[in-house]
């Protein structure tokens, strides 16, 4: 009997070891093996699942392997990590990865280490979404892993939301703040990074710092549309305002550029919203689309596009242009809202009898782009290589744009996707901070979204051509266009983006990131940084 259980014992205990031993992270040959012995190691994963998956973004444009995906619980453990790396003999590269939602590899880690950001969002007591409603300021803390929807969600349970929102929800807040966060309302409160009252940074030396507008003011700047390089966003606070319980959604239709781009000004240059909108965008349809498009859409029914399609021939023109807009309200002032909408459709030039209204919850008019990924799911071309650009376009040349753009370059395609044109006043951007917008004397700027989907890995080539041809043309036209999420290949395509900026951010990142270890994917910095060297460059 004695023997019997011996044996069952050392039987348990083999097997108990194989176990332990197939859930410990094994070392990968890029990283030290030190960084498995840390306190942290347990959340390190280096099987091929795991990195395969973190391998590439929703663009699939760029594939780069990290060696190791890590869980992080804490902030705490994203700056052990960050530490243990920038302290190392062979540092290697960071990068938070939210929902992979960047398309030119902007949040991959070739040869580093990939932080899985969602994990700090799971098994906490206290929830990473803390909404303060008191007092004359509400705002809400929200950990840098959270996605906007949760933000909404949880805002909305106390009446609050956010000003500005992008179109789509499913991104986390760090990501979009990294970039600008832009969308219909920025017009008049600016993009979402003018928003944010505080934040909780890990640098690129493993220090983590609280920051604001005054206090640690020059990391707060920077980390807001800093593309991830000073260090990584762990918690912002952010303004609330009262949420509206229902919106009037338009779209309307033009077929002439210059009335359409007249009117959208007309729009912005009212930010009280005593009698405005309170979202302004716009689309741009080419002329094929209503031929080889699809023949209904999530807003537009077939009948209406059949309407717009017969407007485009009956015009001449090479694109139907739509203004989308909103108006806010609740139940107990519709007939207001009634009157203010009439108002207001009746100073604007849109073609006769256009106009194309839906009226639904605050909720499902910020969360609309996601009927719009349930029908691209559905057919199989979401998933999709989308070899995006998207651009900001000086006021004074956005006919010219439009010129050698759409009526050129584009006159006679069809690529799957859909195009944004719209305005933003560019004084509700804070030079200080990282993001850059064109530094032409404009009071307004074009925001022009190309939002591809290549539905076949051919069509990537050809897409990528094209967008090419887009910059060259602003290059030779002397359109001085900056990119939005930008990618550059080179870092003198960096130090153009930035222009006057580009020494003070040289002398951040050699304060807060020296080793370069963060966001490589961005390719702004590949080595060490100096900052009086790399600055007179």
């Amino acid at each position: 009997m004695a023997n019997t259980c011996f044996l069952a014992f050392a039987i348990l205990s083999s097997v108990l070891s194989v176990v332990a031993s197939q859930l410990r992270p094994l070392p990968a040959a890029g990283l030290p093996d030190d960084l498995f012995s840390l306190g942290i190691a347990p959340r390190i994963r280096t099987d091929r699942n795991s990195t395969a998956k973190a391998s590439t973004d929703f663009g699939q444009m760029v594939k780069a392997a990290p060696e190791a995906v890590f869980h992080p619980a804490t902030p705490a453990d994203i700056a052990e990590l960050i530490r243990f790396s920038a302290s190392s003999a062979a540092p290697f590269p960071v990068a938070p990865r939210g929902e992979g939602h960047s398309w030119r590899g902007q949040a991959l880690a070739p040869g580093g280490v990939v932080v899985d950001m969602s994990s700090l969002g799971r098994g906490h007591r206290a929830p990473r979404i803390n909404v303060s409603a008191a007092g004359a300021e509400p705002f809400v803390d929200a950990g840098g892993e959270q996605l906007w929807v949760d933000v909404l969600r949880a805002t909305l349970r106390h009446g609050l939301a956010p000003r500005v929102w992008t179109d789509y929800l499913r991104l986390t807040v760090g990501g979009t703040l990294s970039n600008a966060g832009i969308g219909g309302q920025a017009f008049r409160h600016g993009p979402q990074i003018a928003n944010v009252q505080e934040l909780d940074v890990v640098t690129g030396t493993g220090e983590m710092v609280t920051c604001s507008r005054d206090v640690n003011s020059d990391l707060f700047f920077a980390a807001l549309g800093g593309l991830g390089q000073f260090g990584v966003i762990t918690r912002a606070r952010i303004r609330l305002a009262p949420a509206p319980k229902r919106v009037r959604w338009v779209r309307l239709a033009y077929s002439d550029v210059a009335t359409f781009t007249k009117d959208q000004e007309l729009l912005i240059s009212n930010r009280t919203g005593l009698i405005g909108f309170d979202y302004v965008e716009g689309q741009v349809q080419l002329n094929r689309s209503f031929i080889e498009g699809p023949k209904s859409t999530p807003f537009f029914s077939g009948t209406d596009l059949a309407r717009l399609a017969r407007l485009a021939s009956r015009t001449g023109s090479v694109a139907i242009y739509y203004i989308e807009a909103a108006m806010y309200y609740t139940e107990d002032n519709a007939i207001s809202m009634d009157k203010k909408m009439k108002a207001l459709l009746d100073q604007l030039s849109f073609e006769k009898g256009f106009v194309f209204t839906k009226d639904v919850t605050f909720m499902q008019f910020l969360d609309r782009v996601r009927e719009e990924e349930s029908v691209l799911r559905s057919a199989g071309v979401w998933e999709v290589p989308h070899p995006w650009l998207n651009l900001f376009v000086p006021r004074s040349r956005i006919l010219d744009f439009d010129n050698g753009v759409f009526k050129a370059l584009l006159k006679d395609a069809n690529p799957a996707g859909i195009i944004l044109m719209y305005p933003m006043n560019k004084d509700m951007w804070d030079d200080r901070m990282t993001a850059v917008t064109p530094t032409m004397n404009d009071d307004v700027f074009y925001a022009v979204s190309m939002l591809w989907s290549a539905l076949s890995m051919d069509d990537v080539p050809q897409l990528e051509r094209g967008n090419k041809a887009v910059l060259d043309f602003c290059d030779q036209a002397g359109i001085e266009c900056k990119q939005y999420l930008p990618h550059y290949t080179s870092q003198d395509g960096w130090r153009q983006h930035f222009g006057t900026k580009w020494r003070q951010i040289a002398e951040l990142k050699a304060r807060y990131d020296p080793q370069a270890l963060l966001s490589p994917g961005q390719r702004i910095f590949s080595k060490p940084v100096e900052a009086s060297g790399i600055a007179s460059a």
